[in-house]
């Protein structure tokens, strides 16, 4: 099938890639030359395990295209899906600028009957706003398909490969059929194609995102509350995710979630729920919480170097929002940084993918470092804001013997309390008994 991709960001570069895989031929269109550029070339232009090796086979095997140019890009094209972004606005609303602006665009280019898909997530009556956008433009007859993504950054090609499920929104028997054969290469062990209205499809992924985005504050609540009872969140983290009915996921206590998805959409849905006259309590609750949880471990730092941070310096593990992705977006250890370096302290820092990102944000105002232990040289504590694999079995000798003060902060529970108190560490972590030293 002859697929289009608007948009080569993080989603519309997985879909299309993917897609690619099952035998389909697609072009990816983006308004960036450089980028096009460079993905015509063979230079994928995001971190994504296991994207690399399948973009560079389909690339040889002419079956991955890219171009700026959008009439050319959907010539022939039976689906287009639009994977263009959705930022937040000065109200917390989602932007539907790009999404609508193409949409406007391609009721002047389509020539015979296309499904194009809403692969943005989007506020509910998005997908009848898109197809008013088109209509105004042709008389050519034309679907508008709500399929909202569920991809997670790190995992991203086996969640596309290997769907938990796949949503997909039309009341149109033309559109549903042409989607599920598109859909059928991915479904074959049985994962449930789930079609139901737009607007419900709209929903769902914001009502996913939303809940998931529930379950870390709660928990992160609940780490709280065990520092100040005595209690250890792992142990009422595996006490209440051995329940079936709550599950295992997304019950580690932190220092906040971050990312393109979470914030924008939790916010989204609180701006869509006011429009609708309606006080999204809950919801307004997990912003407050995640918020105040990204500087969770300021306190603790600011206690143990007592409340004089001035001239201290901070190494500092991990700073993409989660690992296995470069993505800094709302990522905790920005917010942390700019908290150190108001206090007067200094920072150097090292991440396996992100710090080239980081750079473009923050320059010259901390130190990068070459691998994990040289960041940590002279530094006064280390810092520890993203769970990466690497960070989880440290040398500890060389940890010791870098830092003035045996001082670990760690934002992601990496390590057992029991063995850093046979190390002789100053430990804390997030609701856990701190190792006072």
């Amino acid at each position: 099938m002859k697929i289009t991709v608007v948009g080569t960001g993080y989603v519309g570069l997985v879909t299309g890639t993917c897609f690619a895989e099952t035998g389909n031929d697609v072009t990816c269109v983006d308004i960036d030359a450089n980028k096009v550029q460079k993905l015509s070339s063979g230079q994928i232009t995001i971190y994504e395990p296991g994207l690399e090796k399948l973009f560079e086979r389909n690339l040889k095997e002419d079956r991955l295209h890219f171009t700026t140019s959008l009439e050319e890009g959907i010539r022939d094209a039976a689906v287009i899906f639009l994977a263009l972004p959705t930022p937040p606005g000065a109200d917390g609303a989602a932007d539907l600028s790009y999404v609508l602006g193409v949409a406007d665009q391609l009721g002047k280019l389509i020539t015979t009957y296309t499904v194009i898909v809403d692969k943005s997530t989007v506020p509910v009556g998005t997908a009848e706003k898109v197809a008013a956008a088109i209509a105004r433009n042709t008389n050519v007859p034309f679907d508008v398909v709500s399929n909202p993504e569920f991809l997670r950054e790190g995992v991203a090609v086996d969640d596309f490969m290997k769907p938990d499920r796949v949503i997909i929104g039309t009341e149109s028997e033309k559109a549903r059929k042409i989607m599920g054969e598109l859909f059928a290469p991915f479904v074959r062990q049985g994962n449930p194609v789930i079609y139901m209205d737009e607007k419900s499809a709209e929903l769902t992924k914001y009502a996913a995102n939303s809940f998931l985005a529930t379950k870390i504050s709660f928990m992160n609540e609940i780490a709280i509350l065990c520092e100040k009872l005595g209690a250890d969140v792992d142990m009422v983290r595996r006490g209440i995710g051995s329940d079936d009915r709550i599950g295992k996921r997304f019950l580690f206590p932190g220092i906040g979630y971050g990312g393109s998805c979470f914030p924008k959409d939790v916010q989204a849905l609180v701006k869509s729920s006011e429009e609708a006259n309606y006080d999204f309590k809950i919801l307004n609750a997990v912003m407050d919480v995640n918020e105040a949880q990204k500087l969770f471990l300021i306190p603790k730092i600011k206690a143990y170097f007592g409340n004089n941070l001035k001239g201290k310096h901070f190494a500092m593990w991990g700073l993409a929002f989660k690992p296995n992705t470069d993505d800094i977006r709302e990522a905790p250890a920005l917010y942390m940084i700019d908290a150190l370096l108001a206090e007067g302290a200094t920072v150097a820092v090292f991440d396996p993918e992100a710090m080239s990102n980081v750079k473009q944000v923050l320059g010259d105002k901390i130190s990068y470092g070459e691998h994990q232990y040289n960041c940590l040289e002279n530094a006064d504590a280390l810092i520890i804001c993203t769970e990466w694999s690497v960070f989880r079995t440290p040398d500890f000798n060389k940890i010791s013997a870098a830092l003035k003060n045996k001082a670990i902060f760690d934002g992601r529970n990496l390590f057992e309390v029991s063995r850093m108190s046979e190390l002789g560490y100053h430990y804390e972590s997030v609701g856990r008994t701190p190792v006072v030293s």
